[in-house]
């Protein structure tokens, strides 16, 4: 099988779990994940162990284990929702393709071998799959080469997805909706504010002094 061959596949497989359970838009949550671990029986644990507590691997996002104590995903507590789903749907795909590796970690050091690719493959058609996201572009009269952050902005608002502004940069430079670079140095918070105004949290935040 060729790697283009096993991204395609990873991209199915994602796509039979969505429907297996239900996911029918592209905000996937955690509570969706765990529904989908309990199923798989795999345990989930938060490092550090306890919050606020330093975390000396921060260059790891999540890892996979698989013993004779079950399966068991770690994740990184200090991930933001976003980066979090994602990391928990990355590790879904090694449990389910890559269960004959004990230990599989997932973090900078590695993330250019085709395993982890097709884990990252899989994690974002799981969460907003390709036809999806073009579908939505195209109904928002964004045509090939012409996608701006503005954009993407929008897109990530109006569907409410999980996945994160990085990840939809890469969705839409790799379906060439946008040209490579077109996105450099966005800050995709603040332009967010600035078409949508102040969120809520601050607005309640700054009124409380915080």
């Amino acid at each position: 099988m060729s790697r283009s061959q096993y991204y395609e596949e990873m991209k199915r497989l994602a796509r039979e779990v969505r429907e297996e359970f239900g996911l029918e838009t592209p905000r996937v949550l955690r509570a969706d994940l765990r529904c989908i671990y309990r199923k798989h029986h795999i345990k989930i644990d938060l490092w550090p162990a306890t919050e606020g507590q330093p975390c000396k691997l921060r260059k790891l996002r999540g890892a996979y284990f698989n013993d004779e104590m079950g399966s068991t995903v770690m994740i990184n507590r200090q991930l933001p929702q976003d980066p979090r789903i994602f990391t928990m749907a990355h590790e879904l795909k090694h449990h389910l393709v890559d269960r004959d590796i004990a230990v599989s970690y997932c973090g900078r050091d590695n993330e250019n071998i085709p395993i982890e690719i097709a884990a990252e493959v899989f994690a974002a058609e799981l969460i907003f799959p390709e036809n999806d996201f073009a579908d939505r572009l195209i109904q928002m009269g964004v045509g090939y080469g012409k996608c701006t952050p503005e954009d993407l902005v929008r897109l990530k608002c109006e569907t409410k997805t999980t996945l994160s502004y990085a990840g939809l940069e890469k969705r839409a430079v790799f379906m060439r909706f946008a040209v490579k670079g077109s996105f450099a140095g966005v800050q995709w918070k603040k332009l967010e504010e600035q078409i949508y105004g102040e969120p809520l949290y601050k607005l309640l935040q700054r009124r409380r002094g915080l």
